[in-house]
């Protein structure tokens, strides 16, 4: 599998993608943090991530450039993405 994901500011998040360990993460988002994750991954285009009830958007004002992904509720994964790559990955609630 190619590794896209360059950083994530969640540390929580950065331990579940790289070693499957749920400790910092919600463990009712478990599931959904593992499919986008995957999906964020393999991603060659922002286009590959705008799935069925991900809720891909680009966020505005002074997170232009930021994409999200609806996790549960309030919950999200936002991301840069350049070149087929995610960086600054965070888990985060910013409603």
């Amino acid at each position: 599998m190619q590794r896209v994901l360059r950083k994530a500011k969640h540390k929580g998040l950065q331990r579940f993608f790289e070693t499957g360990s749920a400790a910092g993460v919600n463990p009712q988002h478990v599931k959904r943090l593992r499919d986008r994750l995957r999906f964020i991954d393999l991603a060659e285009t922002i286009e590959d991530i705008n799935v069925a009830g991900y809720k891909l958007h680009s966020l505005q004002g002074d997170r232009e450039n930021i994409w999200s992904v609806t996790v549960s509720g309030n919950w999200r994964i936002t991301f840069e993405f350049k070149n087929g790559d995610a960086f600054i990955l965070n888990y985060e609630d910013y409603h």
